[in-house]
């Protein structure tokens, strides 16, 4: 494994590992147990967290990478990316906003967005991982340049 696919797996597994605590912690407050269902959620958005720490650092340092599959499925990846990326953002907002109703203890608005929040995170992290599997398995892609580079011209 080299530096570009090191990274994707590292984010990819943290927003597994995120979305697994979500389904746990959704469990544990259905079963009356708000603490743990506490604990759980707080680890989630820390896994969620570390995804995107890792995401930016390689998108900042190493670069993206490109679709590396048949020209015929570059539309439907590109399409199934930004629907990925639209929902990953509304993913983060709602998530942010849900935790902040816990935190507040407004749990009847708390319950009302984690539901919808549980479900867009889920799908979020299947396409994320569909998104891995097909740059870094089925297609392995090219690779662009660090953002550094091309704001700095190296």
């Amino acid at each position: 494994m080299d530096i570009f696919t090191v990274f994707p797996t590292i984010s990819t597994s943290f927003i597994v590992i995120s979305a697994v605590l979500v389904a746990i912690g959704w469990r544990q407050i259905i079963k009356g147990k708000r603490e743990a269902h506490k604990k759980t959620m707080i680890a989630a958005a820390v896994a969620a967290t570390l995804f995107f720490i890792v995401y930016m650092s390689r998108t900042v340092f190493v670069g993206n990478t490109s679709w590396g599959g048949p020209d015929n499925l570059s539309l439907l990846y590109h399409i199934f990316l930004i629907f990925h990326i639209v929902l990953a953002t509304v993913a983060a907002v709602f998530g942010i906003t849900t935790l902040t109703l816990g935190f507040k203890a407004q749990y009847a608005k708390h319950r009302k967005w984690g539901r919808v929040t549980a479900v867009i995170w889920f799908i979020t992290a299947i396409t994320g991982v569909a998104v891995y599997v097909l740059l870094y398995i089925f297609y392995p892609g090219g690779h662009t340049k660090p953002v550094w580079d091309a704001i700095w011209g190296f």
